[in-house]
């Protein structure tokens, strides 16, 4: 059976509903799976599991897109991990209103690629809070990212 890690930053509860929608996908298709707030993860979480998830908001204050304040040391450490043979996928929310819309999920995708680990799907980025489409979307991804993780 996989398993994944999946880790969270959430400020208003959007993130963590993305993350819950990916969790309860995987664990339908019998995934064991584990869900962390992000300052009560450790990066290292990632080393004991197959399938490696990060969801993560992007704060603005209306000038570049940046990462959840609470996440920057977990990001810090991500960066140093050899997730070689893990497969990973990054997701979050953002708004539209701001030009750098969801980049936290690009920064955390850039981190896991610097470990080694492979991508099982595209980032998803979220406006604001999931609507049904968005939960269509992010069922798609916890699928490819199973796929990936048992294609070999």
């Amino acid at each position: 059976m996989a398993s994944a890690q999946i880790v969270y930053a959430s400020m208003t509860g959007n993130t963590q509903e993305i993350a819950e929608i990916v969790e309860e996908r995987l664990a339908d298709q019998g995934v064991d799976t584990t869900l962390t707030e992000i300052t009560q993860a450790d990066a290292s979480d990632f080393e004991n599991a197959d399938i490696c998830i990060v969801a993560a908001y992007t704060f603005s204050d209306g000038g570049p897109g940046l990462l959840p304040e609470e996440g920057e040391d977990f990001f810090a450490d991500l960066k140093e991990l050899d997730l070689h043979g893990k497969v990973y996928g990054t997701c979050g929310s953002g708004d539209r209103f701001y030009d750098d819309f969801a980049t936290a999920v690009d920064m955390f995708d850039e981190a896991f690629a610097a470990t080694g680990a492979k991508r099982g799907a595209a980032g998803v980025k979220i406006d604001l809070a999931p609507e049904a489409e968005d939960i269509d979307t992010l069922e798609k991804f916890a699928d490819d990212l199973l796929h990936a993780a048992t294609a070999e």
